[in-house]
């Protein structure tokens, strides 16, 4: 009967071990979908009087604050604007090439290492806004991202009109930044900020260029946004 008993609880542990995998998958896959928390959406929001549907349920549309789109010249003089990002996250920073700046030479190592870890990944690109346009022209550009590495096309330094520049800077990305003169010289007053955005053009995330925590974040909040725009992707939305 002993023997018996003992047999007994080996299957019942056997029966256990196998059945814990499946259980996990069974939590990770189903019960995961309800516990992912996708990135907040920075800006201006206004609920809309039209629904789409997730899984067979009704949800009210948001209108969410959207990055209007833009055209400008990166480092080899291509027109770029949001078509060109088609499909693609985007991480957008500020910069300027006049003068020794600890902040600019800070993001521009920060940006470097991303576009290597991020070298491969097609959905992924990087934009540098110039706050100097009059200075920052094509030609100077081109000389500058060669000392950057910045390749066209995966890392883009775009100049072009100010006013459009700084209209897409403080109102699109709503990032603070002022460009006044001071005994003759530029100044550059300006929130140095990594700004990440999805393939909407809407804005999901802030992150201190000079901080290696908010770095590291930036690292983590893009590997969710690519989760995020695929799960969208499997969705239909």
């Amino acid at each position: 009967m002993k023997e018996k008993s003992t047999s007994i609880k080996k299957i019942l542990i056997l029966v256990a071990i196998l059945a814990v995998p499946g259980f996990l998958y069974y939590l990770l896959q189903e019960k995961g979908k309800n516990r992912y928390k996708p990135l907040h959406i920075f800006g201006p929001k206004v609920v809309a009087a039209t629904f789409h549907s997730v899984r067979g349920n009704q949800i009210p549309d948001t209108i969410y604050h959207e990055v209007s789109d833009f055209r400008l010249v990166n480092q080899v003089g291509d027109s770029i604007n949001f078509e060109t990002y088609k499909g693609k996250i985007l991480i957008a920073n500020l910069f300027y090439t006049k003068g020794n700046n600890y902040a600019v030479n800070f993001a521009n190592k920060a940006m470097h290492a991303f576009d290597f870890t991020y070298e491969k990944n097609k959905a992924i690109h990087f934009i540098s806004l110039s706050m100097d346009p009059a200075t920052d022209t094509q030609e100077v550009l081109a000389k500058y991202a060669k000392t950057q590495q910045a390749v066209a096309g995966k890392w883009d330094m775009l100049t072009g009109d100010s006013t459009q520049m700084y209209t897409l800077i403080n109102k699109g990305l709503k990032v603070d930044a002022l460009q006044e003169t001071v005994d003759g010289k530029k100044k550059f007053t300006y929130s140095n900020l990594f700004v990440l955005l999805d393939t909407h053009h809407r804005i999901r995330g802030y992150y201190e260029a000079t901080s290696q925590e908010a770095l590291s974040k930036l690292d983590d909040e893009i590997k969710v946004l690519l989760a995020e725009e695929l799960r969208n992707i499997n969705d239909g939305r």
